[in-house]
């Protein structure tokens, strides 16, 4: 306790007294806003507090449906902590919604009150942490839009248990909690009728969710349908491709995103004298030819349908269904110059001989592919088919952060094991439909509900059996469902799909039959009861629930996590993050604040860290996985790509690849490309820029690289001039530490030999710096070798972005101990008699493994822990005692100049890189020295300390490091 008030003193000297003063203080009062750019929302520091509180107290004037789920998954890992809370809310000018009020009375760990003060308008949220209270106190009520998007003003606090601020809110708090009223069932029915009579239900919601949008002039505006923010950049875009002189272009737009509007719109630019329309399911082209007379306008004559009995073939624009235009006989009807402009719908189809067959049939002046999902397990290459002409494409997160597709709160939910199997595909039926699990299912989607009035959802099943036997289930439970699968026609599943529409049904159950072609505006929950098999299926089947509905604010997507093998998957497929690299996959499942808009991505505890486990025991460098990758990207761009061209498509990180492989060259080889060859000597080179230059994590090597390819010789104040102008460091050890990579002297004899052996660039006084002899004239005479050096360069560069540049090491990236001794100015790699610390040239690194494996020999097994984000108990080696010079110079770091730099890993399933935690600041009165076994159960000294670390560790990596 001591030393949190301390912090807290530090903390507060330098929130109100002198920002200028470093007290290392981790406190210090916090402006919480929401930014996309950042990635930042006051959301996160919510759910963050929430997550460690030993109990909390909100009061709020306004909730909504949405703000509550953001929170849901959140308060549902409190409940089986046995953590409780209370909420104190309002009845003022009727803004809360009854059905508000009902999902409240789902939170069984929270105690809801009512209070009827008249202009009741707080905004504040206290929790009661293990040493000390947080409060968030501003403009944010607890709505979707307040804590993620809105321009929101929030300070957060910290305060002692026995400070005046927090007794001050605490007592405020309970002066109204006692005169309030519970929250009941009864009181919910009476206020439904009250609220009914009383309020103007779409204004109380607009001025709640989005005062920013607020228009009284909207409804009028919308009657005029003009393109959005998207469709006018890809109007501008597909003109351009035309422009160009293509007569072929493909656009990829995520489900919902308007394509259909989209094409409309350009069809009315264009202005053909007749146009084509392909789609291959009749119900989609209905509504299709209803949408392109809303848009082009004109008399209901010039527009008709092909397909079935209905043949229209003189119509200005024709809407064909694939089935019945592919067949010979009815191609020949047409002439292949009938139609100056022809779109086809859903064109990831193409590959199949019936659309090939009618495009190559045909003779526009203009083509035009439509598509959500252009990735392919078929071999098919669309790219190819439109002549790699990629007029435009917005995928999910730019439609959630351009608001064109509906909300979703996602949930990754903890599916149960029946008899100690773990639930999957192969699980025998009787198993995956007993009591117990559809219990499970039940009240987990009872719990996460849905937005709007009714329920409308769907669920994706494992197999035909399971769907067909648990809709009986359901049934039987007094739920409204039914089984449709490949089976059933295709009337059946219209007449299905009105009557969920319609109100007739609550779910419809099945296979894969829904993953595309279908849409169902009105759904506001989708249910996945199967594993992820493909990240293309997962965003399909998510998607049919993305289309904007006037009955629904956004959409649950309930996604029940076995213990599936594909689990890493998921948090791929909601990111798009498509690099193969752990470690962005982990980040992107801790911190889930990469989705845009007012969605939300949320995971339950343990289905958390069965995505973790999946992570850690999936093999992403599998040469099929990475195979897979290099043809997806080599189709799409109608070429062998270069590192660079994986970047700037969001596919592997180049990193991956060189680890696997030394360098891209041997890559390609075992891809079986025809590439020039390189002599032994530039593979050398090329696999050391691969190995220590491209993951960009020191920016100095790869400016210098960048300037020696363009300037034979290059003086050493020039090179320091370009360093200043992009802030980096210029201090002369930084600068000896740069020439000693590239003379390869930091290098241990092995990676010497590995990388050539020969100093990669030459440094003297007078001639500055120049790349060797054997490399300048393979620069001159292999312009295949300059091309991959390049590739490098340029990759390095992209991926430097992340790094900063004033400093060696930037907070919570990854670095092993090899790039400590590099980043921190070594003369050496001593990576290999590191092991857990070293005091050395000014520096001492400190690396943890926080969880060691059950077969860790006891004397190596310390009891390193954090005690909170801002403290860190930390143990020596074995056999030290507090007189130890190595731990003299850690005690004393400040007086002797060291600066201790802490880095962590959760576990060995990791692999070899640590977090940057910062630097940690020895409290010498916590220094003890303390007694372990060894493996011969003999007594040694150890020593222990608590660090204080400069900057408590952010709320979503701390916890993922410390839970088991």
């Amino acid at each position: 306790m001591e030393s949190f008030v301390r912090n807290l003193r530090a903390s507060l000297h330098e929130g109100f007294i002198d920002k200028d003063e470093s007290n290392l203080g981790s406190f210090k009062p916090e402006l919480l806003i929401n930014n996309s750019d950042k990635n930042s929302a006051v959301l996160n520091t919510l759910q963050d507090e929430l997550e460690t509180s030993e109990d909390f107290l909100f009061s709020v004037a306004f909730i909504t449906e949405s703000g509550l789920a953001t929170l849901k998954s959140v308060l549902l890992d409190l409940k089986e902590k046995g953590v409780s809370g209370r909420i104190l809310t309002s009845t003022y000018l009727y803004f809360n919604q009854p059905k508000v009020f009902r999902e409240l009375l789902k939170l069984t760990n929270v105690e809801v009150r009512l209070t009827d003060l008249k202009g009741f308008h707080s905004k504040g949220y206290i929790f009661k942490q293990k040493t000390h209270y947080s409060l968030i106190v501003g403009s944010s009520n607890l709505t979707a839009h307040a804590l993620k998007v809105n321009y929101e003003w929030n300070v957060k606090l910290t305060s002692h248990e026995n400070g005046e601020i927090v007794a001050h809110f605490k007592n405020q708090f309970e002066d109204v909690w006692k005169d309030s009223f519970l929250l009941t069932e009864d009181w919910i029915n009476n206020y439904e009728k009250e609220y009914e009579k009383n309020v103007d239900t779409s204004l109380a919601e607009q001025v709640i969710e989005m005062p920013s949008n607020y228009n009284p002039n909207a409804i009028k505006e919308a009657l005029e349908i003009t393109p959005n923010k998207m469709q006018i950049a890809a109007l501008t875009q597909i003109q351009a491709v035309r422009d160009a002189g293509n007569e072929r272009g493909l656009v990829i737009s995520a489900t919902g995103t308007g394509k259909t509007y989209l094409s409309a719109f350009d069809v009315r630019s264009y202005q053909p004298k007749r146009m084509l329309f392909i789609v291959h399911r009749e119900q989609i082209l209905k509504k299709a030819k209803e949408d392109f007379k809303r848009i082009l306008g004109g008399i209901e004559e010039e527009f008709g349908m092909y397909v079935g009995s209905s043949k229209e073939l003189d119509k200005r624009y024709v809407f064909a269904s694939i089935q019945t235009l592919s067949k010979p006989e009815n191609l020949q009807m047409f002439d292949p110059e009938d139609f100056d402009y022809i779109l086809i719908d859903e064109v990831h189809k193409a590959g199949a001989a019936s659309y090939l067959r009618v495009i190559e049939y045909f003779k526009p002046k203009f083509l035009m592919g439509m598509t959500a999902t252009p990735e392919r397990t078929d071999d098919f290459n669309i790219y190819e088919l439109f002549n790699y002409n990629v007029a435009y494409e917005i995928r999910l997160q730019e439609a959630l952060e351009e608001d064109m597709l509906c909300p979703f709160h996602y949930f990754g939910v903890t599916d149960i094991e029946v008899d100690g199997e773990v639930i999957d595909d192969t699980t025998v039926l009787s198993k995956l439909v007993t009591e117990e699990r559809v219990s499970h299912l039940i009240d987990k989607i009872t719990y996460y509900g849905y937005s709007g009035n009714s329920l409308k959802g769907l669920m994706f099943c494992s197999r035909k059996d399971e769907a067909e036997k648990l809709s009986n289930v359901l049934n039987a439970r007094g739920l409204r469902t039914v089984a449709l699968t490949g089976d059933d026609s295709q009337q059946e599943r219209e007449r299905r799909v009105t009557q969920l529409e319609n109100g007739l049904l609550d779910y419809i159950l099945t296979v894969d039959i829904f993953n595309e072609g279908i849409d169902i505006p009105s759904i506001n929950q989708v249910v996945m009861l199967r594993q992820t098999q493909s990240s293309i299926i997962f965003i399909q089947q998510l998607g049919r629930g993305l289309r904007k509905h006037a009955s629904k604010d956004y959409v649950t997507i309930i996604d029940f996590i076995g213990n599936y093998t594909n689990n890493y998957l998921i948090p791929i497929a909601l990111s798009g993050d498509r690099s193969l690299n752990k470690d962005n996959i982990r980040r992107r499942t801790k911190d889930t604040s990469f989705i845009k808009g007012v969605s939300t991505v949320n995971f339950e505890e343990i289905a958390k860290k069965r995505i973790f486990s999946s992570i850690n025991s999936s093999n992403l460098t599998a040469l099929k996985i990475l195979r897979d990758a290099y043809f997806e990207l080599k189709n799409k761009i109608g070429r062998i790509p270069y590192l660079i061209d994986y970047i700037e498509n969001h596919s592997i990180d180049p990193v991956v690849i060189a680890e696997k492989h030394s360098n891209y060259y041997q890559f390609l080889l075992k891809m079986r490309e025809d590439t020039p060859t390189l002599t032994i000597y530039e593979d050398k080179v090329l696999t050391m820029l691969s190995m220590e230059i491209l993951n960009g994590k020191r920016k100095h090597e790869v400016i210098l690289l960048e300037l020696l390819i363009n300037n034979e010789h290059l003086s050493k104040d020039e090179y320091l001039e370009h360093l200043s102008a992009r802030g980096c460091r210029v201090d002369s050890d930084t600068i000896i530490s740069v020439q000693r990579i590239f003379n390869l002297s930091f290098f241990t004899q092995n990676n010497k030999k590995k990388y050539g052996d020969l100093s990669i660039i030459e440094f003297d006084d007078n001639n500055g710096y120049r790349f060797n002899d054997l490399i300048q004239r393979s620069i001159k005479d292999n312009p295949y070798f300059l091309s991959l050096v390049n590739d490098v360069v340029k990759s390095a560069k992209a991926r430097s972005e992340r790094y900063q540049c004033d400093r060696p090491l930037t907070l919570y990236e990854k670095y092993s101990r090899k790039d400590a001794c590099k980043l921190l100015n070594w003369d050496a790699d001593e990576s290999s008699t590191m092991y857990g610390y070293k005091p050395k040239h000014g520096t001492c690194p400190i690396f943890v493994t926080y969880h060691k494996h059950d077969n860790v020999e006891s004397s190596v097994d310390y009891g390193d822990e954090f005690l909170s984000p801002e403290l860190f108990k930390w143990y020596t080696r074995s056999n030290r005692t507090i007189q130890s010079q190595e731990v003299q110079r850690v005690i004393h770091a400040d007086e002797q100049g060291y600066d201790i730099h802490i880095f962590i890993k959760k576990d060995d399933d990791e692999g070899t890189d640590f977090y940057y935690l910062g630097k940690g600041f020895p409290d010498k009165a916590s220094v003890e020295e303390d007694r372990m076994k060894d493996k011969n159960s003999r007594d040694l000294p150890v020593v222990h300390m608590n660090m204080v670390m400069e900057q408590a560790v952010e709320g979503k990596l701390y916890h993922y490091l410390i839970k088991e």
